[in-house]
């Protein structure tokens, strides 16, 4: 599988799904799934037993994951495509609409 070009952090908007339009940052990165958790993006409900450190226990509001294609990076405030590109001798991501370097 080629490597995903979102991170840890990036702020991502949504261009696919019942969550169209919206933005958040990324939590999580799921690799070998190409899947990505999404601040507020993607809720589901879970129900808990009360345990040790739950000791309320019931019904829990937390984010599924999204797939990777479904979002795409914003480049100040603008979506775009991420591509990469060497800078010496150091690989770095792009913003394909701007040319700028993201990192």
């Amino acid at each position: 599988m080629a490597s995903l070009k979102i991170k840890k952090g990036d702020t991502v908007k949504v261009i696919a799904g019942k969550d169209k339009d919206k933005e958040g940052k990324v939590i999580a990165v799921n690799k070998k799934d190409g899947t990505l958790l999404v601040e507020g993006i993607n809720m589901v409900t879970k129900h808990a037993k009360p345990s040790m450190t739950n000791q309320q226990g019931g019904i829990i509001h937390q984010e599924g994951p999204i797939d990777a294609s479904n979002v795409m990076y914003l480049h100040k405030g603008q979506a775009t495509r991420v591509g990469f590109k060497m800078d010496g001798d150091k690989k770095v991501r792009f913003a394909k609409s701007t040319g700028d370097v993201i990192d």
